[in-house]
């Protein structure tokens, strides 16, 4: 139920995430500065909140902070297509809504990655970990594929609907849920600020934790800086219609699952920490072909220059993950995690930022091989770490 729960929220979230800027971009007529701005305040609480939300998860149940995030995120959305039937939708409400609806994410992500080590037992944990990840995977494709014909047919604010719909969902088969973790004990002269601080600092200290939060820092940040002016591009400048942007997009999904679901594999055949580097290096030139996207031809090869580029993600998304959880004690881990998606998704806000003001002032296309560039080096902090020579996760 756990893990239906997850599909059901991730594919609401994968159809909003194309849906909510061409509304902006189709409905709204937003600038590549606004759009940019819309992606930098959905990730933002990621940067503001991450840190105190870590010890208030490691202090709550996980799974009710979980359903409460879920519902939150269902009454947000659905705000949207109801001011939209009422004339009354505004820039400024999309950014309310992606901002705290961001807030909610952040705790829901949390404790459900805290709540997993718990669930299945730290000696499943990859295979747990893989399924998740091939689940979100199959998601950026269903739901961006999804988002874009349900923007072309039916309108943006109808694909937002079915967002709001699915957590809802989310939160139904939470319910169902009937075991909860044990409630963590606090020591009473423990502060909130304390606790936030030890994540991050034990995150930064530890040997193999700092290059991987790096690695996926960088990561984020020029995966962003490729994707969050695509609906710009797309629409406005090459005239194209949505579908093709969320066919797009979802080869992106497409390289991710197929990274998720070889993630073990590939690890089992260089070595877990060693398939970190290689496959990013390998795969480093092919990610030069993603500024060329144009119409006809060009754009299907960008496309597979994407998929082979996210290939990479979907594989450090399993690996990375059960190094972090296997690396970290049970009673740091909601901190740990906290300060992870600070310095992880934190990374998306900064990405948005800047490509909202490159698109403004300087142009669409070198925004996308700002993104390239980024991502085909973004292997080096894992290189120049242990992780180089290790083959097995930590014990």
């Amino acid at each position: 139920m756990v893990f239906t729960a997850a599909a059901a929220s991730k594919l609401g979230t994968q159809v909003s995430y194309i849906a909510i800027p061409l509304l902006a971009v189709v409905a709204l007529h937003a600038t590549p500065y606004q759009v940019g701005l819309l992606g930098t305040l959905a990730t933002l609480p990621f940067l503001l909140i991450s840190l105190p939300a870590g010890a208030w998860a490691d202090r709550l149940r996980k799974r009710r902070l979980q359903i409460a995030a879920d519902l939150s995120r269902a009454a947000l959305f659905g705000s949207v297509p109801i001011a939209w039937c009422c004339h009354l939708l505004s820039l400024w409400q999309l950014y309310l809504v992606v901002l705290l609806s961001g807030a909610a994410t952040v705790f829901f992500d949390i404790a459900a990655q805290s709540f997993l080590p718990f669930l299945v037992g730290r000696p499943s944990l990859m295979a747990a970990n893989s399924a998740l990840a091939s689940t979100d995977a199959i998601n950026q494709v269903a739901g961006r594929s999804v988002g874009g014909y349900l923007v072309q047919l039916l309108t943006a604010p109808v694909a937002v609907a079915v967002d709001a719909a699915s957590y809802l969902w989310s939160a139904a088969w939470l319910i169902r849920v009937r075991r909860d973790e044990p409630k963590s004990e606090r020591k009473p002269d423990v502060h909130l600020l304390r606790e936030s601080r030890e994540g991050l600092v034990f995150v930064l200290g530890h040997p193999l934790l700092r290059p991987i939060a790096v690695s996926g820092a960088l990561t984020n940040f020029f995966v962003q800086i490729s994707v969050v002016m695509l609906p710009v591009l797309f629409v406005r400048d090459l005239k194209l219609p949505p579908s093709l942007l969320g066919a797009y997009l979802a080869c992106g999904g497409a390289g991710v699952f197929l990274g998720t679901t070889n993630a073990r594999r590939v690890g089992n055949w260089l070595g877990y920490g060693r398939a970190m580097w290689i496959v990013g290096l390998v795969s480093a030139p092919l990610k030069f072909v993603i500024p060329f996207l144009d119409r006809g031809p060009m754009l299907w090869l960008a496309a597979l220059g994407w998929l082979l580029a996210t290939f990479q993600v979907g594989i450090n998304n399993v690996l990375q993950v059960s190094f972090r959880q296997r690396a970290t004690p049970d009673r740091l881990l909601g901190r740990m995690n906290a300060a992870m998606r600070f310095l992880l998704t934190g990374a998306l806000a900064l990405g948005s930022a800047l490509a909202g003001l490159l698109g403004q002032y300087v142009g669409v296309r070198a925004v996308l091989w700002v993104g390239a560039a980024g991502l085909a080096t973004a292997w080096l902090p894992s290189f120049l770490s242990p992780l180089r020579t290790m083959r097995q996760l930590p014990r």
